[in-house]
């Protein structure tokens, strides 16, 4: 960490979210031409890398597990944030935005971040080694949310479409809600130790600091950067929101499904979530990174459904949350995949190739279905 003020001053993880909210507030309620759209877009990037880096020095404070659930609860305030947002400004086209955005996430997280992490990891040591305890227990309960809120609505027959009944819908909220916190109780409590880095024998890694390298930060070290994390969140929230017309337009511009903009969404909120799972397991740290993967993807559905649940009430228009046939054949394919990738405890780069490989299916199939 930075010691001088000069540094503290120059630090571009200080001053780029400082700028991003300046950025913000001249641009606010303002129909932007391109070339400001191209900077705000910047900014946009930068908070997203500056968010980053805070919520690292905080999960590093912290310790595994829980500095993981920092940014996988960060991230989802972005989300919940942007898709909420757009469905109040863009009507009936935005019906289903919830739910692409979901299942985007969830493929994001189960394939993309998951396979990319043990890509790097078999890359460095041949074998990426993680705990299967707690990984399985976290692939289980993805694989039950998303069922609950994104599987079961295409069925059920309360209401034409896919979409929940108001009873159907608090349901799944409220489920999605339990499971979450029970997850978190398990990961932070009793088994903690099945969500820390193992070694190449298979033993915990569980040292002071809890990631093995560098000490941890101070305390006041770690509260600057918890502030300048709400800051950055605020600053890409916001930007997000002023560059969202010109996603919607050159998606349409691209001939694209509308279904894709849940793509787009995703893929930014996760930015930060991808960029901290590679570095951990380029740090030989992959059980941190299916932490991050998996939690992502728990709370894309934990606390975005329960929170589009109540944004509903306001909102005009059904809620579509069931999964069409394409994505359900995905949705079952990766949690196949993914329970055979995680019993054994270990993966090659093939299993990463795998994952990686259902990942691009997805993107090409929701941008030509």
């Amino acid at each position: 960490m930075p010691v001088s003020l000069r540094s503290r001053v120059t630090d571009w993880t200080l001053v780029v979210p400082l700028l991003a909210v300046g950025v913000l507030a001249l641009t606010w309620g303002r129909e932007l031409p391109p070339l400001t759209v191209v900077i705000v877009a910047v900014f946009l990037a930068g908070a997203v890398l500056a968010a980053v880096h805070h919520a690292e020095v905080v999960a590093h404070r912290v310790g595994e597990p829980f500095g993981s659930l920092v940014l996988a609860v960060a991230v989802t305030v972005i989300e919940v944030a942007l898709i909420v947002t757009l469905m109040i400004s863009g009507g009936d086209k935005t019906q289903s935005l919830a739910r692409d955005t979901v299942f985007a996430a969830v493929m994001i997280t189960c394939n993309g971040i998951l396979g990319l992490s043990l890509l790097l990891g078999a890359l460095r040591r041949r074998v990426a080694v993680f705990n299967p305890e707690g990984t399985g227990g976290a692939l289980a309960t993805v694989a039950t949310l998303a069922t609950l809120s994104l599987v079961v609505p295409t069925f059920t027959t309360s209401r034409p479409g896919p979409e929940f009944s108001p009873a159907q819908l608090a349901f799944a909220a409220v489920a999605s809600l339990a499971l979450y916190g029970l997850f978190v109780l398990v990961q932070t409590g009793r088994h903690r130790d099945y969500f820390l880095p193992v070694a190449a024998d298979g033993r915990t890694v569980a040292d002071a600091d809890g990631d093995g390298h560098a000490d941890p930060p101070s305390a006041r070290a770690a509260l600057t950067s918890l502030a300048l994390l709400v800051v950055a969140l605020v600053a890409v929230v916001g930007l997000a929101k002023m560059v969202s017309p010109a996603i919607e337009s050159g998606v349409s511009a691209a001939n694209l499904p509308q279904a894709f903009v849940g793509v787009v969404i995703a893929l930014l909120v996760l930015l930060p979530e991808t960029l901290a799972a590679a570095r951990a397991a380029r740090r030989d740290r992959v059980q941190i990174s299916l932490n991050l993967a998996l939690g992502s993807a728990m709370a894309s559905i934990g606390l975005t459904i329960p929170a589009i649940a109540i944004a509903s009430i306001w909102l005009d228009g059904p809620l579509l949350l069931g999964l069409g046939g394409t994505q359900l054949a995905l949705l079952a394919l990766t949690v196949v995949t993914g329970v055979l990738t995680v019993v054994p405890g270990r993966a090659t780069l093939l299993q990463g190739g795998v994952h990686l490989v259902l990942l691009a299916a997805f993107v090409f199939l929701a941008a030509s279905p």
